[in-house]
């Protein structure tokens, strides 16, 4: 996902996006556990996306209240 993506996002839909990225994660690391996950690299993919969600909505709430 890219920043920009991110932005046109309303709070509300970023919260809802990291929900779903954040059972992704544990789904696929039940998968990894397991030893059917195919892409390793889907983990870490995740991860970042969920890092660069809740940065860019930290930025805004700090804006908001400035």
């Amino acid at each position: 996902m890219k920043p920009q993506e991110i932005r046109d996002l309303t709070t509300d839909e970023m919260a809802a996006k990291v929900d779903k990225l954040k059972k992704e994660l544990f789904d696929l690391r039940v998968q990894a556990k397991t030893g059917k996950l195919e892409k390793q690299a889907r983990i870490q993919a995740v991860k970042r996306d969920i890092a660069r969600l809740l940065t860019i909505k930290n930025e805004l709430s700090s804006k908001t209240q400035k």
